[in-house]
């Protein structure tokens, strides 16, 4: 199965799910839009399997490009993770101070962000697709746990996953304004003359979102794989019908 691991460290293990076509449906991950959910359901055993997890361990969300969080606990176990309807209705950022919950974020193309703080043990993901971005989802959940959780932003150590270029990010001028009125995504766009189209990095805001909460820069990683361009990516932007990646952590 082709995985991509970010982190592996004594506490926490991260990645992405990546096209692969030896894999029922190259490896989609998402029940919401496949051929036949028990492909997905397959795909999904075979990287607990390789995670030394099983397929109850997942938390997934139906995710709604909101700005709503949810913080997992061993009774959230399983949703999600066979069927679409007992998945966290309308959630978009899981975060979790459990052991031995596969916390996951579906994305073609939208912004998966992975974090763990090293002192509380809280791990997370978030889904920023744009709609996500211009809500802040991320600036919004880290303030959370910040104020909430009571940990110090320097502690923090964030991964973004592959995304959408901003070279094959275009848009037109309602979403480029919605990124102006942030009013800090100003170096992250421009314009093209000759399509007349903005194009946005989606991912330099998320990652400005990130420093905004008072995460140290260095410690913001940064996948620059664009999910259009390379043939490991799924792109709903290149193929509506899209499969869908899945980004995760599990705390040990």
């Amino acid at each position: 199965m082709n995985t991509k691991i970010y982190f592996d460290n004594e506490k926490f293990t991260a990645g992405m799910t990546l096209q692969d076509p030896a894999e029922f449906e190259v490896n989609n991950m998402a029940l919401h839009v496949c051929e036949n959910p028990q492909h997905i359901v397959e795909n999904r055993k075979k990287l607990a399997a390789s995670l030394r997890l099983d397929l109850k361990d997942f938390v997934c969300a139906h995710q709604t490009h909101s700005a709503n969080f949810h913080r997992a606990t061993a009774a959230d176990k399983g949703r999600g993770a066979e069927r679409q309807d007992t998945a966290i209705a309308d959630t978009d950022a899981l975060y979790t101070d459990e052991q031995d919950l596969l916390l996951a974020s579906f994305s073609a193309d939208c912004v998966p962000v992975m974090f763990y703080h090293e002192e509380k043990g809280l791990a997370g993901v978030v889904h920023s697709g744009w709609q996500g971005t211009v809500k802040e989802i991320t600036l919004k959940l880290f303030a959370h746990l910040i104020q909430e959780e009571h940990c110090r932003p320097e502690d923090f150590h964030v991964q973004l996953g592959a995304a959408l270029s901003q070279e094959k990010f275009e848009v037109d001028e309602d979403v480029y304004l919605k990124f102006k009125n942030l009013g800090y995504a100003d170096d992250f766009m421009y314009f093209n003359e000759a399509s007349g189209k903005y194009h946005i990095d989606n991912q330099l805001t998320v990652k400005k979102q990130c420093e905004l909460a008072g995460i140290p820069p260095e410690q913001i990683h940064i996948d620059r794989t664009c999910t259009f361009e390379s043939p490991d990516g799924f792109s709903y932007r290149q193929d509506k019908k899209s499969g869908r990646h899945l980004s995760f952590i599990v705390k040990k």
